[in-house]
């Protein structure tokens, strides 16, 4: 196999390699690819350095700086490498495949290992992402239904019983209302929400459906890609209506064990569409654990902004299943029945 690979290769890779990610921490946690360890060449300060270098005085004076830099560390990158990789078998990228990852490949194969870089780096990884989540070719059907209909829960029930999926707010770690951050790890940035969700979408199957929950464009501070909330917009639309009470269970089911604060919170952020009377009987709920009501207020104004967001939609194909309960399972298999 060629020691520089393009980028389908070295994601193959990973099957039996450790991908190891040699740009800086800052760039790092700006964007990766998915299950990269990041193993930092220089950290960000040093790599700011070096850039000012190159750009101020020239490329060779850049280097000397990058190499006395990097000298005295490379005996530990050699152990760290070793304890990540006991079988000695890497998979390296930097930014676009240059000095960076060419430096720290010849380094580890000095000291035994088999390596393979990224042709073009992570510059050229982006560039594949982007180009597949603007030319998606997967049959995506939507899945919608009013606030606390439980989608994410028949979602992956659906995934349970064999069906493809992509979860859209488990990838952007927001349920997508104000109450979305609630019971959250941090949003992740717009850039590796798209690497993970190319990443997710990539190896499914174009010749089967893929389920998807119905979402605004925005997902808390996450953006869905153009191409791919495009495909959303004219996809086959499935919408399940379940009986209030148990929305409301579902509702209660997410966030009663919540930090009553961050309830308030989310109350606040509506405060002004809520307005002000619904807004006191939802706080003053909260303050006596009446979570019910409060979850009844909620319902009001989101059946409102469904309703909205419904008017506009653009699918030329769409069907309502109607339930006279609230079983994931259940609807999940209803669904996974359809044509």
């Amino acid at each position: 196999m060629r020691s520089i690979v393009p980028s389908t290769e070295f994601l193959a890779e990973r099957v039996d390699r450790v991908m190891i990610d040699v740009r800086s921490p800052g760039e790092y946690l700006q964007g990766h690819i998915p299950g990269a360890l990041s193993f930092p060449l220089f950290n960000d300060v040093e790599r700011a350095e070096v850039g000012t270098m190159y750009k101020q005085v020239g490329k060779e004076e850049a280097m000397e700086l990058g190499l006395r830099i990097v000298g005295p560390k490379m005996a530990d990158f050699v152990k760290q490498a070793k304890v990540l990789a006991p079988h000695r078998r890497l998979a390296v990228h930097c930014w676009r495949g240059g000095q960076r990852s060419g430096s720290m490949a010849w380094l580890f194969r000095q000291a035994g290992f088999d390596v393979v870089t990224l042709e073009g780096g992570y510059k050229a990884y982006r560039h594949a992402v982007l180009k597949g989540l603007t030319d998606i070719g997967l049959k995506l059907i939507v899945l919608g239904g009013r606030t606390g209909s439980g989608k994410t829960k028949i979602l992956h029930a659906l995934s349970a019983l064999g069906e493809q999926i992509i979860d859209l707010e488990g990838l952007a770690h927001h349920k997508g209302s104000a109450f979305g951050f609630i019971g959250e790890a941090p949003q992740p940035t717009v850039e590796q929400f798209e690497n993970e969700l190319f990443e997710v979408g990539f190896p499914l199957k174009s010749s089967g459906r893929v389920w998807v929950e119905n979402e605004s464009r925005s997902i808390g501070r996450i953006y869905i890609p153009e191409g791919f909330w495009s495909r959303m917009r004219i996809a086959p639309l499935v919408i399940v209506e379940i009986p209030d009470d148990a929305r409301i269970s579902n509702l209660l089911a997410d966030y009663v064990l919540t930090d009553r604060t961050e309830l308030e919170t989310a109350f606040q952020k509506i405060a002004r569409k809520l307005g002000g009377q619904h807004l006191k009987t939802a706080l003053e709920a909260l303050q006596i654990a009446d979570f019910t009501t409060a979850a009844q207020v909620a319902l009001a104004y989101y059946d409102k902004t469904y309703q909205y967001g419904m008017e506009s939609s653009i699918s030329t194909e769409i069907r309502k299943l109607t339930f006279e309960h609230g079983n994931a399972m259940e609807i999940a298999r209803s669904l996974a029945q359809l044509v």
